[in-house]
């Protein structure tokens, strides 16, 4: 796992867990975009919009 994925991960599985104990409805959506070269948007919309940029490393790179 990327440390700098970290946060990201964290953030979801905290919503997800906030999702699976509220007594209602609820729906988690996840975009992707990509910014200048080696770096991406990671938007996690769950009522409130989190928003983090990463670093990536294309895979044909590897």
């Amino acid at each position: 796992m990327h440390a700098v994925n970290t946060p990201v991960k964290k953030r979801l599985l905290d919503l997800l867990d906030e999702l699976i104990a509220h007594d209602g409805f609820g729906s988690i959506k996840v975009d992707i975009r990509l910014l200048k070269r080696g770096q991406k948007e990671v938007i996690i919309d769950c009522g409130k919009q989190y928003r983090f940029v990463v670093d990536f490393e294309p895979a044909s790179s590897k």
